[in-house]
């Protein structure tokens, strides 16, 4: 029945993921390696509504499905209203196949009420129980997962199934999004050639110092390049770019942080001379894009999470000093563990790359 389900005519198919904004780039290769086997197939996504904009323009996709978190300050009464009424309109499409990426009960509940015949999941760990079971037809080990990137692991999912894997990541945006970047550029004055950082995080603790980033600014512009500095539209980040900014040259240096949508970024990346950028989701666009790309990166487990397929280099932290163990990491820490990252080191992979 596995595979004999794909030759089901006007084949639909539900992806479950509910995490962050970089672990759903990360799932387009699920996505691009189901297009290529079953170009008929209409294939659908859940996701976290904040993090639509990873996938929205992905050509592959059908409809998705957005679990807003916002929900829960309805209120009890119309948070379960919403709840029910995203779950009639998903048994409503009459799932053929129903692939389950993530590791939360209600992801494995959805999976269940989806009503349809063939529900993969994986068998994690922590969900070795009758329920989890119950909730899928098959699960799919894990037990090799240490050793495989996320990328490699998302994969994985489809063994039970005749799909060739397709490992491409893949960042989709508009050319209404890029005709916004444009316009943001143009207003600044900068016309074509440029390089994007983007040196700001959610998690401050895979930062790079603020004085090291604008001697590197300063490095390339000496070099003649233009820079275009980028950030998420927190007030932490905002701040964090305006003390580079204060001490980078006053030519040649703009921003536009916080002024961006993700695809609007990801369409400034992509016509980008290069990117260099912390272990953030731009640095994954960066790599999906195959922008010329330094990432910096910290004490994020490697093997998971360094950008795939990147077209650059990668400097990773623990090989100018010691790192903590990433699962020991308190995410409110104050400390920079990129910081030991030397400046020659990232200038010289800019130059490189730039070559």
């Amino acid at each position: 029945m596995m595979n004999n389900i794909l030759n089901t005519p006007d084949l639909r198919i539900l992806l479950i993921k509910l995490r962050h904004h970089g672990d759903m780039l990360l799932t387009t290769p699920v996505i691009n390696s189901l297009r290529q086997r079953l170009p008929g197939a209409q294939i659908d996504v859940l996701l976290y509504e904040e993090t639509r904009d990873m996938l929205a323009a992905h050509p592959a996709i059908n409809t998705i499905y957005g679990i807003d978190r916002k929900w829960k300050q309805l209120g009890t009464l119309k948070h379960l209203q919403k709840e029910w009424q995203l779950l009639c309109a998903l048994r409503a499409r009459q799932y053929h196949l129903v692939i389950n990426l993530a590791d939360q009960w209600r992801s494995a509940i959805v999976t269940r009420f989806t009503g349809a015949p063939v529900r993969l999941g994986f068998g994690f760990n922590k969900r070795k129980n009758a329920f989890w079971r119950f909730c899928h037809t098959e699960l799919v080990s894990v037990a090799n997962h240490n050793a495989l990137h996320t990328v490699e692991q998302n994969l994985s999912i489809l063994s039970p199934l005749s799909v060739p894997p397709v490992s491409t990541v893949t960042m989709s945006y508009s050319a209404d999004d890029w005709n916004v970047a444009r316009q943001q550029l143009a207003a600044q004055g900068i016309s074509d050639r440029y390089i994007v950082i983007q040196p700001t995080s959610r998690w401050f603790f895979k930062c790079w110092d603020e004085n090291k980033m604008a001697q590197t600014i300063t490095a390339l512009r000496q070099e003649g390049h233009t820079i275009v500095l980028t950030a998420g539209p927190d007030k932490k980040e905002l701040s964090m770019v305006d003390r580079i900014l204060s001490a980078s040259p006053q030519t040649g240096v703009i921003s536009l942080a916080g002024q961006l949508s993700l695809r609007q970024l990801a369409s400034l990346i992509d016509h980008a001379d290069l990117f260099i950028g912390v272990d953030s989701v731009p640095m994954h666009m960066a790599a999906a894009l195959q922008t010329p790309c330094v990432a910096l990166f910290g004490p994020s487990k490697l093997t998971f999470w360094s950008p795939w397929q990147v077209n650059g280099e990668v400097i990773w932290a623990g090989n100018f000093g010691p790192l903590p163990d990433p699962d020991a990491v308190d995410t409110k820490t104050s400390e920079r563990y990129l910081d030991a990252i030397p400046v020659d080191a990232v200038v010289d992979a800019a130059k490189r790359c730039l070559a």
